[in-house]
Formats: structure tokens, C-alpha cells, sequence
């Protein structure tokens, strides 16, 4: 890599910082421009989606642009990232997405601390956090192989549309899931609800790591900044 590990952690911090400010703080405006849910979830749904095209280019070629947990162990188990360099990228997604959810709230004069109160347990909001995640990675795995200059515009494609097929709304990140714990507004998560979507997402993602293992073996993988090697 061109960029040293300290420069992509702090790229994972920023970006992962970033894109939930933009969850966060798009679901504020959203919800105090509208009064109609749908109306608010598509003012939710279009900056997450185009922030992510935006992230991922610009920030791709220095850190990968994981900004996921869920994304960094999979490629950690696919040894792309040494386990060193993957621990310090999930804290630094997690601090990084805390930051941005305080951001957010400072923007819209709201309190900096929080705890979400809205409901989101079952079976079948697990199933689609599993979804939602399975999905994801399999976008930026097959994207890899066939179409590594377009994962910026799949990955934010594909979360625009898990938006509104997945029951979960597609959180597809933990530490974006635990940033929105501590958001009592439009996009926030109560935080008993938290273990469950983080398992999911987690099983989701090994899981895209299995199928696209078997399904995609035999070609070689196309350049991408998603794939990040070393922990120099």
C-alpha cells in the first residue's frame, strides 16, 4: 500500500465518521421536513447511499474504504489484512462512527448524548440485518472479480436499494448499528436491540464470504481499493 497504516486508520475514522454523520443527521432533516415515514426513509436513503459512492472514491485508495467491521473481517479471513491492521480498523469504525453520530447531533442543536428508544428485535429484522449484510459483501466480492472501478457506485446502489427491500432498513454495518444506538432520532436502534443485529451482520457477511469463495473461485480478482493488504 502507498499509504502507511496510521494515514488508513485515520482514513477509516474519517470515513466511517462521515457516513454516519450522514445517516444520522439526513434522517434528522428528513424527519422534521416530513410527516410521512416514506417520504422520510427516502430522505434517509438517497445521501447514504450517494455518500458512500463519494467515500469510497476519494478514501479508497488510501484505507480500502472499509468504513464496516463486518467488510474488514472478512477480508481479514480472506487474509487480504493482517489481523493487527483489522483490529485497529474496527476501532477505529467504531470510534469513528460514535464521532460522526456526535457530529450529528451537535449540527441540529440536539443533546450530544443519547440513547435510542426504537424497537428493532424479531426474527424477522435479524434475518434481514443478515440480508442486508450477506448482500453487501457479495456486491464488493463479485465487484472485485468482474468490475473492481465500479464498487464505489455498487456498494452505494446496493445499500440505496436494501434500504427498502430489508425489514431492518439494511444497517449492513456494526459499527455503524452501534453509533445509531446512541441516536434517539429518525435512524437510532434501542441499544438492547444491538447484540442481535450485530450477530446478523456478522453471520451475513461470512456467510457472502462462503458463497462468493465457492461461486467465484477460478478467475482472478480484479484491482480494487476494497482489498487491502499488509499492515505495514
Amino acid at each position: 500500500m502507498a499509504f502507511d497504516l496510521k494515514r488508513r486508520i485515520a482514513a477509516e475514522f474519517l470515513g466511517t465518521a462521515i457516513l454516519v454523520a450522514t445517516v444520522v443527521g439526513s434522517g434528522v432533516m428528513a424527519d422534521r421536513l416530513s410527516d410521512d415515514v416514506a417520504v422520510s426513509l427516502l430522505g434517509n436513503t438517497i445521501p447514504t447511499g450517494a455518500i458512500l459512492i463519494v467515500l469510497i472514491s476519494i478514501l479508497g485508495p488510501v484505507s480500502g474504504a472499509h468504513f464496516n467491521p463486518a467488510v474488514t473481517i472478512v477480508f481479514s479471513a480472506r487474509r487480504e489484512i493482517e489481523p493487527p491492521a483489522a483490529a485497529l480498523y474496527i476501532l477505529s469504525q467504531v470510534a469513528g462512527g460514535l464521532a460522526g453520530m456526535f457530529v450529528a447531533h451537535a449540527m441540529f442543536e440536539l443533546d450530544i448524548f443519547q440513547a435510542s428508544q426504537t424497537v428493532r428485535t424479531g426474527a424477522g429484522q435479524w434475518l434481514a440485518e443478515t440480508v442486508a449484510t450477506f448482500g453487501l459483501v457479495f456486491t464488493i466480492l463479485a465487484g472485485l472479480r468482474f468490475r473492481g472501478d465500479a464498487i464505489p457506485w455498487l456498494v452505494g446502489l446496493y445499500i440505496t436499494a436494501a434500504y427498502w427491500f430489508t425489514a431492518s432498513t439494511s444497517f449492513a454495518n456494526p459499527a455503524v448499528a452501534i453509533a445509531r444506538a446512541f441516536t434517539n432520532t429518525f435512524s437510532g436502534i434501542r441499544p438492547g436491540d444491538l447484540p442481535g443485529f450485530v450477530m446478523a451482520e456478522v453471520l451475513g457477511a461470512l456467510l457472502a464470504a462462503a458463497v462468493a469463495g465457492w461461486m467465484l473461485a477460478g478467475r482472478n480478482a480484479s484491482i480494487s481499493p476494497i482489498a487491502v493488504k499488509g499492515a505495514e
